[in-house]
C-alpha cells in the first residue's frame, strides 16, 4: 500500500457528504483533516502549537526558500526550528529550480521532516519575482522538473499548494494537478483563486471539485471556509477530501475545534468564554515572547492582538493600549492588568456572542 492509498473505514458522515475513505500520508492516517495553512509571518511555532491545542490536524510550516545561502539569516533560522509540539514536521518550499528545490528538500528531510509541501500558491510580488510560488504556474514543463526533482530527492511525502491558475485566461489547475500526480505527489491542497485575484472575489469550488474529480490523490480545499456551516458547503460541493483554514484562524484558532466537532458530532462546540479567550491568548503572546525575543517579539504579538481583540469585550482599548507598549514586560503587564479588571465580564460573555456580527456569508455555489 502507498504512503496515500485510500484504506478501510469511514469517517462517521452525518452532513450528506461525499463517501471519503481515511488515506495516509507517511505514517500519519488523516480522516477528513483540518489543517492550518502555511501562512508567512502568521504561521510560526507559536501560533502552530495553538491551532494544534484547538483542534487541527495538521499544520503547515512558513515557506522556506529553496536557496540554502538563505538560511543563515534570523528570519529563516526560525523557520527551520523544530519542536514536537507541533505535531508532524511539514516543510514548505518555495523556489524555482529544480536542483535547488531538490537539495532543499533533502537537507529538511535530513533534520526531520516528515513531509515537504511545495509551494506554488504563494501571490507575493517578492516571490513573483525569483518566479517562483504560483508564477510556476505560467510553466507547466518548470512544474513537472521540479515535482519529479524533489520526489526523487526524498523517501517522504511530497504534498502540492497550489492555486486555480495564473489569471482568469489561464486556469490550469487541473492540468497541473494531473501532472502533480503523475510526478509522485501524495496530496495537492488548492485555494480556489487565481494569482490574479489573490484573496479577492469568489472562490472558485466548481475547479477545486474538476481538481479532485481530475486526479486519484487527495485533494485539499482552501479559500474563505470561515465557519462549520461554510466547512460542510465546501466540502458537499468540491468532494475534497478536507480543508485548509487560513485567515480565518487568525485571533479565532478555535475555529478547528469547531469545525470538527459539527463535522464529526454533528452539532456546534460550545463557544470560548471570553474569559477562555483572555487565557488563550496571555499564553500565546507569552510563547510568542519566547520564541521571538524581546524586539521582534512585540512587533509580532500586536498583529495577533489586533486579531484577538475583536474577540473580546472591549477589545479596542485593549488593542490601544497595547499598540503603545515597547518591551515584552509592558506587553504581558497589560493583558494581566486587563484580564483582572474585566474578569467579571469576560466570565459572562461567549465569543459567540461578540462575534454574531462579525460571521461573513460567503455561498457556495448550489
Amino acid at each position: 500500500m502507498s504512503e496515500t492509498d485510500q484504506t478501510s473505514g469511514h469517517l462517521r458522515n452525518l452532513h450528506g457528504l461525499a463517501d471519503i475513505k481515511p488515506f495516509r500520508l507517511g505514517k500519519h492516517l488523516l480522516e477528513r483533516p483540518i489543517l492550518l495553512a502555511p501562512m508567512v509571518g502568521v504561521s510560526d511555532v507559536p501560533f502552530r502549537e495553538v491551532c494544534l491545542q484547538q483542534g487541527a490536524t495538521l499544520t503547515i510550516a512558513e515557506m522556506l526558500p529553496a536557496d540554502t545561502a538563505m538560511w543563515k539569516s534570523e528570519k529563516n533560522r526560525l523557520r527551520l526550528r523544530r519542536t514536537a509540539a507541533c505535531g508532524p514536521e511539514i516543510v514548505q518550499i518555495a523556489g524555482f529550480d529544480p536542483t535547488m528545490m531538490a537539495e532543499a528538500a533533502r537537507l529538511n528531510a535530513d533534520m526531520g521532516a516528515e513531509v515537504i509541501d511545495i509551494n506554488m500558491g504563494c501571490p507575493a510580488k517578492k516571490v513573483l519575482k525569483k518566479a517562483a510560488g504560483s508564477a510556476l504556474m505560467r510553466d507547466p514543463e518548470l512544474v513537472e522538473q521540479i515535482l519529479r526533482a524533489v520526489v526523487q530527492a526524498v523517501d517522504i511525502p511530497v504534498t502540492l499548494k497550489m492555486r486555480t491558475g495564473w489569471c482568469r485566461a489561464q486556469k490550469n489547475g487541473v492540468d497541473i494537478a494531473r501532472i502533480a500526480e503523475d510526478c509522485g505527489i501524495r496530496m495537492i491542497s488548492v485555494h480556489g483563486r487565481t494569482r490574479e485575484c489573490r484573496f479577492v472575489g469568489d472562490v472558485e469550488y466548481d475547479t477545486i471539485a474538476a481538481i479532485k474529480q481530475s486526479v486519484g490523490i487527495p485533494v485539499i480545499a482552501n479559500g474563505d471556509i470561515d465557519s462549520p456551516e461554510k466547512a460542510v458547503q465546501v466540502l458537499r460541493h468540491t468532494g475534497a477530501d478536507g480543508l485548509m483554514i487560513g485567515r480565518a484562524a487568525q485571533g479565532k484558532p478555535w475555529i478547528f475545534r469547531e469545525i470538527r466537532q459539527y463535522l464529526e458530532q454533528g452539532d456546534h462546540a460550545k463557544p470560548p468564554s471570553a474569559s477562555e479567550i483572555s487565557i488563550l491568548m496571555q499564553d500565546h503572546i507569552r510563547a510568542l515572547h519566547a520564541f521571538y525575543g524581546d524586539f521582534r517579539g512585540t512587533l509580532f504579538a500586536r498583529k495577533h492582538i489586533d486579531w484577538y481583540s475583536k474577540a473580546l469585550p472591549g477589545g479596542e482599548l485593549l488593542k490601544s493600549e497595547f499598540m503603545q507598549a515597547d518591551c515584552v514586560a509592558d506587553q504581558q503587564d497589560i493583558l494581566q492588568n486587563w484580564h483582572r479588571a474585566h474578569l467579571s465580564l469576560l466570565s459572562a460573555v461567549s465569543a459567540q456572542t461578540l462575534q454574531k456580527n462579525q460571521h461573513r456569508d460567503l455561498s457556495v455555489p448550489a
